[in-house]
């Protein structure tokens, strides 16, 4: 019988020091289409006249899946290490945690619908 770390390939990455450093993200906007899924990263910060986009990820749907699979199993280890995450005390009540992109003006040519 064969090893189950035998089928396994291992995979080497490069962290080069620019992207190592990471940038950070309070705000996150996705779209997507038939066969894409568009993440833009931004900051929203106070007294800022507007949220500036510093990265932008396109994946397929697959991919986009797998994230979410890889982000809900590293947010339930999370929770189980420190404890639920409150995703409302500092916001605020809030009906949604989705909004349209048509409502930002880049988006909609200037008008809201």
């Amino acid at each position: 019988m064969e090893n189950e770390n035998n089928n396994q390939q291992q995979l080497s990455l490069e962290l080069k020091p620019e992207v190592a450093k990471g940038s950070y993200s309070n705000l996150a906007i996705i779209t997507h289409s038939h066969s894409e899924f568009i993440i833009d990263f931004a900051n929203i910060l106070p007294g800022m006249p507007k949220p500036e986009i510093s990265n932008r990820i396109i994946m397929t749907p697959e991919h986009a899946k797998r994230l979410l699979s890889a982000l809900m199993d590293n947010i339930k280890k999370y929770e189980s290490n420190f404890g639920p995450i409150d995703m409302g005390s500092r916001l605020g009540p809030q009906k949604e945690n989705t909004f349209n992109l048509g409502d930002f003006a880049p988006f909609n040519n200037g008008t809201k619908s």
